[in-house]
């Protein structure tokens, strides 16, 4: 179930807005509700608002060899806690 963000269409005024709605809230709604217009606690409108998206990256892990050619020094751990220069 997406999440999806609302906030007041007058969040600087505090005579159209509530606490709730002014910071703004997330709720949980299938995708087949229609969007929310009043705020639950105040009954004023509001808006979506269009937030940032997660998604996943695939990266592969590089190569000692692909960092030396991009210009990266490559250390590895010696068995006193310290750092040698491959």
């Amino acid at each position: 179930m997406p999440i999806y963000e609302y906030q007041s269409l007058h969040p600087e005024d505090p005579e159209q807005s509530c606490m709730v709605c002014r910071k703004g809230f997330e709720l949980h709604r299938s995708l087949d509700r229609e969007a929310l217009e009043k705020c639950p606690t105040c009954r004023r409108p509001v808006r979506k608002v269009i937030s940032q998206v997660n998604t996943k990256v695939a990266t592969k892990e590089t190569s000692d060899s692909e960092a030396k050619a991009a210009g990266f020094h490559v250390f590895n751990k010696n068995c006193d806690g310290g750092y040698d220069k491959a």
